[in-house]
């Protein structure tokens, strides 16, 4: 411990004023790992929470869900090859000089509605309209196939 000179209390003479003692008080050394609060208190040091912020958390979030989403994305992308396949056995068909959708569905399915049809081969073969060309292959739907 360690004495130091603190205040001067009134009542003594000391120096060149009158009427003041000095006092001695002592000080107990403080270990590094407490910090002070405030003035003179000292509480023993905490280690410090992780405290995340809305943007924190929304960044976390997006993360966390960005594989699920991924997943997501790649069942449905890949589902139209699996239309394509889910008959089992599949038949291809040319198309000839001159014929179209239509006519290739009347040949088809005699017995079902042609616009229902078309739908379908277009639906299967993935076609952006109802054109077809001369040696283009078509797979039909399953529903169709003998």
């Amino acid at each position: 411990m360690t004495a130091i000179t603190a205040e001067l209390t009134p009542g003594s003479t000391t120096g060149f004023m009158t009427g003041f003692t000095t006092a001695t008080s002592t000080a107990t050394p403080v270990s590094r790992a407490a910090s002070t609060v405030g003035f003179g208190t000292l509480a023993p040091s905490r280690p410090t929470r992780l405290r995340l912020t809305r943007r924190g958390r929304i960044v976390l979030s997006v993360l966390a869900a960005l594989p699920v989403i991924v997943a997501i994305l790649l069942s449905v992308l890949n589902g139209g090859v699996a239309a394509a396949d889910a008959g089992g056995s599949t038949v291809t068909i040319t198309v000839s000089a001159g014929q179209t959708l239509w006519s290739l569905a009347e040949v088809i399915a005699p017995g079902a509605n042609p616009a229902d049809v078309v739908a379908d081969i277009v639906a299967v073969n993935a076609l952006d309209g109802g054109a077809v060309q001369a040696g283009q292959s078509l797979v039909l739907p399953a529903a169709y196939v003998d």
